[in-house]
C-alpha cells in the first residue's frame, strides 16, 4: 500500500546545523567564562570568609566528606596522582568530546544539549561573580586540608596554582569555588551518555563519571561539598532555562533572517516552480491574466484527439 502524507503533518524544516558557526560560538561562550573568573576575583579576605562560612554550614550538617577523602588521596599516591590528572585535564576533555558526539551522531539532540551546558555555564559565572569562595586548598593550614595539585606537582604539568601549568596560575581565579562546574559538566555529560549513549559501557560512564568527579573535586581540596550540590543545582536551572533561551534565539534570528517561501513539490516529490518555465512566485502572488487563462482553459470544451476537422489527430495541447 502506498503511503500517503497527511497533510499539515509535514515536519518542519530544520536550520542545519555547521561547524564553523558552531565552534566560534563554543569559543565565545568558553572566553567570557574565562574573562569573567578573572574579573570576579574579588578580595582575598572575603572569599576566605566565604569558605569558611561554607566550612560551618556544612558541620552544622553534619557533612565532612572533604577532610577524609582528602588525608586518603594525601597519604595514598596512587589515588591522589590519578586524581590530580583527572582534575587538571578531564573537564576540558570530555565535555568538548561529548558535545562533537552529539553534534556528529544525535544532531536532532544537539542544539538543546549545548543551550543546556552554555545557560548554566553562565549561570555559574553569576555565581563566581557575587560569590568568590576560597577553596579548601587554600585555607589555613590549621584547618587541615592539604593541596595535593601541589604536593603531587612533580608529577603532572600544573604547578602550585590550581590546575594551571606551571607559571600561569596568575591567569586564573583560583577563589571561583562556588560552584563547582567541574561537578556541573560533568552531571551534564553523564546525562548526555545515559540518555543518548546505546551500550552498556555508556551507561556505566554516564553514572560514573560524575560521580567519580565529585569525589575528586573534595579529594584534592579544590572543592566543599556543598559546591558540588551548588553545581548540580546550577545544571538544574539551566536545563529549566534552556527551553526558553533557544525560544529567543530562534525569535532573534527570524528578525535578522529574511524568510525564504518553500518551493511547492509536485505528486513525485520533485521540486517545480508554481509557473512555467522555471519561474517562481511567492505565496499569494498573481501574474497578470492569469486566473483569466486559468478560467478559460476550464470552460473549453475537450477536444477529441480527431477534432481538427480532417480526421488527422490533433496537436498535442
Amino acid at each position: 500500500m502506498p503511503h500517503t502524507e497527511t497533510p499539515g503533518t509535514e515536519a518542519a524544516p530544520q536550520t542545519r546545523l555547521r561547524w564553523w558557526t558552531e565552534l566560534p560560538l563554543i569559543l565565545l561562550v568558553y572566553g567570557c567564562y574565562t574573562a569573567g573568573r578573572l574579573l570576579a576575583r574579588g578580595d582575598v579576605s572575603g572569599a576566605v570568609d566565604n569558605g569558611l562560612a561554607i566550612l560551618r554550614i556544612e558541620k552544622a550538617l553534619y557533612l565532612n566528606a572533604e577532610h577524609p577523602l582528602n588525608r586518603l588521596f594525601t597519604r595514598e599516591p596512587w589515588l591522589g596522582v590519578p586524581a590530580d590528572f583527572w582534575y587538571a585535564s578531564l573537564h576540558y576533555v570530555v565535555t568538548p568530546a561529548i558535545l562533537v558526539w552529539l553534534f556528529r551522531s544525535r544532531t536532532v539532540h544537539y542544539r538543546a544539549a549545548r543551550t543546556w551546558l552554555m545557560t548554566s555555564t553562565f549561570i555559574g559565572l553569576i555565581g563566581f561573580t557575587l560569590l568568590p569562595t576560597c577553596p579548601p586548598r587554600l585555607l589555613d593550614a590549621g584547618y587541615g586540608f592539604v593541596d595535593t595539585m601541589a604536593h603531587y606537582s612533580s608529577y603532572g604539568w600544573w604547578g602550585g596554582e590550581a590546575s594551571a601549568p606551571r607559571g600561569l596560575g596568575g591567569m586564573t581565579n583560583q577563589y571561583a569555588a562556588m560552584p563547582s562546574l567541574h561537578v556541573g559538566w560533568a552531571l551534564w555529560c553523564g546525562v548526555m551518555l545515559w540518555r543518548h549513549g546505546r551500550t552498556r559501557t555508556a551507561k556505566v560512564a554516564a553514572v560514573g563519571y560524575p560521580l567519580v568527579t565529585t569525589i575528586v573535586v573534595m579529594a584534592t581540596a579544590n572543592h566543599y561539598f556543598l559546591d558540588a550540590v551548588a553545581g548540580a543545582a546550577v545544571m538544574g536551572v539551566g536545563l529549566l532555562l534552556a527551553p526558553a533561551v533557544m525560544r529567543y534565539a530562534d525569535r532573534g534570528k527570524a528578525r535578522l533572517v529574511p524568510r525564504v517561501t518553500p518551493v511547492a513539490a509536485d505528486s513525485s516529490g520533485a521540486l517545480s516552480s508554481i509557473v512555467s518555465d522555471g519561474c517562481q512566485t511567492s505565496a499569494g502572488e498573481r501574474i497578470p491574466r492569469q486566473r483569466e487563462a486559468r478560467f478559460e482553459a476550464a470552460a473549453e470544451p475537450s477536444a477529441s484527439p480527431t477534432d481538427a476537422g480532417d480526421g488527422a489527430p490533433a496537436p498535442a495541447r
